[in-house]
């Protein structure tokens, strides 16, 4: 292996050999370079040997590019411009501006949320790829457990961030029961609660989503009945088709309303006594010890469009 002495020595050689290249004369390549001809012509002849190849004819009256050097000349002049930018965008890429993000999301962020966000972040930092990874928040957690996402958009109940990540709140939204658009109860804008009660459920497994799923089975138990599940779904896309196919009814968040699914209508009952419906929050979560600077500037970007609570 080279070492950096050596490899700093052969980056000098080959801003020697642009000079020699592009004036076609070792005096006034040295001239350009700031150095005496003969260590250039001694530079270029090691450089030479080095690559078993000449670079250039030369004669008592002029220098000339030989084959290889005419196949070289681009390609190391694109080298020393990269070279030339390394420093830049290691400060880019310090301050965020370059680099890659992976960023996890739950189904309901990408109705609307998501999209605009996406938008304009890339407007703002285009030299920063940013990947989406639909998935489910145990899929997430578990992603970012392993290092294989930076952050992740994700649902629980309020206050129920998953613990040991930080945290960004960006939404709160209630629960609301989507009803296929022919059930008897579709007609009516606030369905009777012992009748929403008695209605088959789709429900989410309590796996991917804890606590809005505990949520939704308080409200059953709370008035001393079981969840009528008869089927568990993943996504809620999914859910939503299968209460559109008349399988049961199912509680989702507000946001899923703007997934128009033909066969389906949203309905807020009201529960006795005149409790409030169970809300789910949507949070930001990232590694606590994260040291990605893309993943601070979308942070920053996150927090500046979140209103203050």
């Amino acid at each position: 292996m080279k070492s950096l002495a050596s490899a700093a020595i052969e980056l000098r050689s080959w801003r020697q050999f642009v000079a020699v290249a592009e004036e076609l004369h070792f005096g006034r390549a040295a001239l350009r370079l700031h150095m005496t001809q003969p260590p250039l012509t001694q530079a270029i002849g090691l450089l030479e040997r080095a690559l078993g190849v000449p670079l250039f004819h030369r004669t008592s009256r002029r220098v000339t590019l030989a084959p290889a050097g005419e196949a070289l000349l681009p390609e190391v002049r694109e080298l020393l411009a990269r070279a030339q930018s390394l420093p830049e965008r290691a400060r880019a890429a310090a301050g965020g501006h370059v680099g890659r993000l992976r960023l996890g999301f739950v189904s309901t962020v990408g109705f609307e949320l998501l999209p605009q966000w996406v938008r304009r972040f890339r407007e703002l930092r285009p030299q920063v790829a940013l990947e989406l990874v639909e998935a489910t928040g145990d899929v997430q957690l578990l992603a970012l457990a392993q290092g294989e996402l930076d952050a992740g958009l994700m649902l629980h109940a309020p206050g129920l961030a998953p613990p040991a990540l930080a945290h960004l709140s960006v939404a709160t939204e209630p629960l609301v029961l989507a009803l296929p658009a022919d059930h008897a109860l579709a007609g009516e804008l606030h369905p009777p609660w012992d009748a929403v009660l008695q209605q088959p459920l789709v429900v989410f497994p309590r796996g991917i989503l804890p606590s809005v799923h505990d949520a939704v089975f308080a409200l059953y138990h709370q008035a001393g009945r079981l969840p009528p599940v008869v089927q568990e779904a993943i996504q809620m896309q999914t859910i939503v088709n299968l209460v559109s196919a008349g399988i049961g009814v199912a509680w989702v968040p507000e946001s899923v309303t703007r997934f128009r699914r033909e066969g389906v209508v949203y309905r807020v009952p009201r529960r006795t006594g005149g409790k409030a419906l169970p809300s789910c929050e949507t949070s930001l979560v990232w590694p606590a010890d994260g040291a990605n600077p893309a993943l601070s500037a979308f942070v920053d970007f996150v927090r500046q469009r979140v209103p203050v609570r």
